[in-house]
């Protein structure tokens, strides 16, 4: 029964933080900025006031698609986020704009997040197929030894989605210090942005939560070999 339980979590925790996140998001955007500043014009500020001028902000199709690429240096913007007024949008928007900061000051998380890449790609593309082939193999010595290198290259995302939780928290605390300090919001509007961005946070740390639990089902199935 508990493994029907573990299960049941790891199904209704992620629909639960996306309805969270998703409820969020539509609530406070509706709710316009009394500055008149749409996300990209938030977005450019922001970068411009921290002598970031090489960086672009780009319209990217979707809804809270929204990201920045270090590899192009450019803010990529969701259709729901870029010329968007909202409090909502522009809290999404100086959010990426935290990341481009993390990325100019080589902030700790972020260094050893982007060195974690490659391996945590590799082995979240892989480990499941290898730990297939350790029971498939599961009477010969090499089926145990398969099946411990999975739980292994699952172990290395959960370490790369540790590290993420810094990155997003610390974005997140930036983006509404410099919304507030810089005066692009109204003080009655940084809580809603806050909610905003709270939601969207969470989201990793039910990412989180679902793989720990996922590793709990490996470690078990491992041992009634």
């Amino acid at each position: 029964m508990t493994g029907i339980y573990i299960f049941l979590l790891m199904l209704i925790l992620p629909i639960i933080a996306q309805i969270n996140v998703t409820s969020t998001f539509n609530k406070y955007s509706k709710v316009r900025s009394s500055r008149g500043l749409t996300a990209d014009q938030v977005a450019r500020q922001i970068l411009d006031s921290n002598g970031l001028y090489n960086v672009r902000i780009e319209r990217v199709s979707g809804k809270l698609s929204d990201h920045y690429d270090p590899r192009d240096n450019v803010v990529r913007l969701s259709d729901s986020t870029y010329g968007n007024s909202s409090v909502a949008a522009i809290g999404v928007a100086a959010h990426e704009c935290g990341h481009v900061c993390q990325h100019a000051e080589n902030y700790g998380p972020i260094v050893l997040r982007s060195k974690l890449v490659p391996i945590t790609n590799f082995c979240s593309r892989f480990w499941y197929f290898i730990f297939i082939l350790g029971l498939v193999f599961s009477e010969l010595s090499i089926g145990t030894t398969l099946v411990y290198a999975s739980i292994i290259m699952f172990a290395a995302v959960i370490v790369f989605q540790l590290v993420t939780l810094p990155t997003e928290f610390d974005a997140s605390s930036r983006a509404l210090a410099t919304l507030e300090n810089n005066n692009l919001l109204e003080a009655s509007e940084v809580p809603q942005a806050k909610k905003v961005l709270t939601a969207a946070a969470l989201t990793y740390v039910t990412g989180l939560v679902v793989s720990l639990l996922q590793l709990l089902r490996l470690l078990s199935a491992s041992r009634r070999r």
